[in-house]
């Protein structure tokens, strides 16, 4: 083995003095093996070596991680670099005193101003480590497994109460997450009970007004001690004295004071409302029986339980002559003949619309029980203001919602997009809209103020619903100055034409020998429009009824407005109507006496219905077949089925004696007839069961026409 090396001045050797270098000589130059000691080896470090020649040189805890060398080598911030000349046996510094000279460095960089700078370290706690995680389990005692889990409970306290005494049970305690516990409790405040007495005098019954609640207030605040200002205070601490109802009250006040607290008292929003509930109730006990027929349910009769035999034969006697007076009715009511009878279940009436003729009725679309009834007078006497109605189920004998126009109403309806808006035309030509949500009189819209407004009566108007994406309304209306207009419903209402009616010169025969005389103009240039409707499955296509007896199938797009022109009628037309199914076919009713239907391509009537010599004012298919239509003229109204005959109406009622009838409408949601008369009552009168036509009887419509042309 070579000696030491004299020192050698290296970039290591002032860091590390201590340290010594040791090189050892290859075995195969020496000759010899190695011996068992401590040697330096190849990297300067210290290396021990066993008997054998193997290398059990302990290795250092700390390991330096070689990428931090490599960016160390890179940034420049260690210049231990291997120099070209050196020899490579020569020791290296060990790595763990390389850092901390490093540490030390650094540390002796630092400057005063960064000593000085404020450092903030934050202590953040480690996450939990679970050994064990078993997740607690909540389950409500009025559960369905509420049950099992007790039991189960109730087991496991058993098994670790046997454990106890075992010698291999220890008990333990380790640090657990227990759920909060739920809890429902109810607190109310303390319901607590008082009993007060009084004596009155029969005068104190006649006059209740005189008693003050005010009064009673601030004697009840008063602390106890002070007498009142009744002069019989001193009385009332006497034994066996009990004071009265005006004396413990207050004072009496004179009837001026009293009439001013009774007024706030009628005018209160609590009576009001205590006041309607109490009407309702009134009423349906009242005409339960009634509404029960109506909406087509069974009548439960409770059984009259009494002990005295007198009282059975007065009931007997009151039960007879309810029947006898019934059977009296049935006799002198609107039924004529033998066959199906009309029943009058109740009447919309009241002291408002006596004197007033029903011109217009209209359902409301959402509300089924719902009634709008205009009002005008049958013969102009003294120019009687109009009225607009809306009458509920829920109380026959007086309307929910007056309107107060100023002139007779003619037409009203309810709008399909927005239900709570009710669309009314007068005689005066004037088209408001009103709020029935509101318990206001006054209009929401008006068209007083519009330029285009109409100059005559408005006899018809209807809400139509657009084809397209928006699925707007539309207002149509048609005016006795010849105009049908669209109102605009915005900030105010506001209409443009959809068509004019033009008069047509009646073409009369000229006699033989009679000269020809000069023409007069017309007054106007405009015939009347007295009534129209839409198409049911196109709503560009329309019927218009004029005064001059024709009626024009219209168009509102496109250049010609006018589709087609039907004559048959001598008299103004007073309605028209699209049937339901056979959408070509379409009746009308007029002054002349008679019903006339329609084929959309045929410009003559195809069937006459007249009965009477009377007036036809109103026409309405029913809903439950569109072979059934009603018709009202001025002595009674009559019920046609097609599929039974064409030549006489099924069922003919009469209208009632004191006046005649106006308007028909059928029940929506019942097998019901509306009758208005011009005693400004509307009758609701239940339909019998009619006869539904079969498929192998009668096909449609169009079978029942040809065959009676055929004939």
């Amino acid at each position: 083995m070579q000696g030491p090396r004299p020192p050698r001045a290296w970039p290591g050797a002032s860091r590390a003095p201590g340290s010594r270098r040791a090189s050892t000589a290859s075995s195969a130059s020496l000759g010899k093996a190695p011996q068992s000691g401590t040697r330096g080896g190849t990297q300067g470090a210290p290396q021990v070596f066993d008997e054998e020649g193997k290398n059990v040189t302990p290795q250092p805890l700390f390991q330096p991680d070689p990428n931090a060398a490599r960016q160390e080598k890179t940034h420049g911030s260690s210049t231990a670099t291997t120099k070209p000349g050196l020899d490579e046996t020569e020791a290296q510094q060990d790595p763990a005193l390389i850092l901390s000279e490093q540490d030390e460095d650094e540390e002796a960089a630092l400057t005063e101003a960064e000593l000085e700078q404020r450092v903030e370290v934050e202590l953040v706690e480690t996450s939990t480590l679970w050994m064990l995680h078993l997740p607690t389990a909540l389950v409500s005692t009025e559960a369905e497994e509420a049950p099992r889990v007790l039991e189960r409970n109730k087991i496991y306290t058993e098994i670790c109460e046997a454990k106890i005494g075992s010698e291999y049970f220890e008990e333990k305690i380790v640090q657990t997450f227990c759920g909060a516990a739920k809890t429902k409790e109810v607190q109310c405040d303390t319901i607590t009970v008082a009993h007060k007495g009084v004596t009155v005098t029969p005068w104190d019954l006649d006059n209740p007004l005189d008693v003050s609640e005010p009064a009673e207030t601030q004697e009840a605040e008063s602390p106890a001690g002070k007498s009142s200002k009744s002069p019989k205070a001193g009385e009332q601490d006497q034994p066996g004295a009990v004071p009265s109802a005006t004396e413990s009250a207050g004072p009496a006040r004179s009837p001026e004071e009293q009439e001013p607290q009774s007024g706030a008292i009628l005018s209160s929003a609590k009576l009001q409302q205590d006041l309607v509930v109490m009407e309702r109730i009134l009423m349906e006990n009242i005409f339960q029986p009634k509404l029960a027929v109506y909406r087509q349910i069974p009548v439960l009769i409770e059984p009259a339980v009494s002990s005295d035999t007198e009282a059975d034969e007065d009931e007997e006697d009151e039960e007879d002559e309810e029947q006898q007076e019934e059977q009296e009715e049935a006799a002198e009511g609107p039924a004529e003949g033998a066959g199906p009878r009309l029943e009058l279940l109740w009447s919309y009436r009241c002291d408002l619309t006596r004197g007033h003729s029903v011109s217009s009725m209209a359902w409301n679309k959402e509300n089924p029980d719902l009634l709008a009834v205009g009002y005008r007078e049958f013969v102009p006497r003294g120019r009687k203001k109009g009225l607009a109605c809306c009458w509920s189920l829920k109380n026959p004998m007086w309307p929910e919602r007056v309107f107060r126009c100023d002139h007779g109403v003619t037409a009203v309806d309810f709008s399909l997009a927005r239900p709570h808006l009710l669309a009314v035309g007068t005689a005066g030509g004037r088209v408001a809209v009103y709020d029935v949500r509101s318990r206001q009189d006054t209009a929401l819209l008006d068209s007083s103020a519009s330029l285009n407004k109409h100059k005559g009566p408005v006899w018809q108007l209807k809400w139509v619903e657009q084809e397209g994406g928006d699925r707007e309304e539309r207002l149509m209306c048609i005016s006795g100055d010849g105009r049908m207009t669209q109102w605009f419903i915005q900030q105010r209402l506001d209409c443009s034409d959809v068509m004019q009616i033009k008069r047509t010169e009646s073409e009369k025969k000229k006699l033989p020998g009679e000269r020809e005389r000069k023409s007069e103009g017309p007054i106007s240039q405009q015939a009347a429009g007295m009534c129209f409707d839409f198409h049911p499955k196109d709503t560009d296509i329309f019927l218009a009824g004029t005064e001059e007896g024709h009626i024009y199938c219209c168009s509102c797009s496109g250049k010609e407005q006018i589709l087609g022109t039907y004559r048959g009628h001598k008299g103004p037309v007073y309605k028209v109507a699209w049937n339901p199914s056979s959408t070509d076919m379409f009746l009308s009713c007029s002054a002349d006496w008679s019903i006339l239907l329609w084929h959309r391509d045929s410009h003559t009537p195809l069937l006459t219905f007249t009965s009477v010599t009377a007036f036809v004012h109103d026409i309405k298919w029913a809903p439950q077949s569109p072979l059934i239509f009603a018709a009202v003229n001025e002595e009674r109204v009559e019920i046609w089925d097609l599929s039974v005959s064409i030549f006489d109406p099924v069922l003919c009622c009469a209208g009632s004696p004191e006046g005649t009838l106006s308007s028909l409408l059928f029940a929506r949601n019942a097998e019901c007839l509306l009758l208005g008369d011009s005693c400004g009552q509307v009758g609701v009168w239940l339909l019998p069961s009619l006869a539904v036509p079969s498929t192998e009887q009668v096909g449609s419509l169009y079978d029942i026409v040809a065959s009676a042309r055929a004939v």
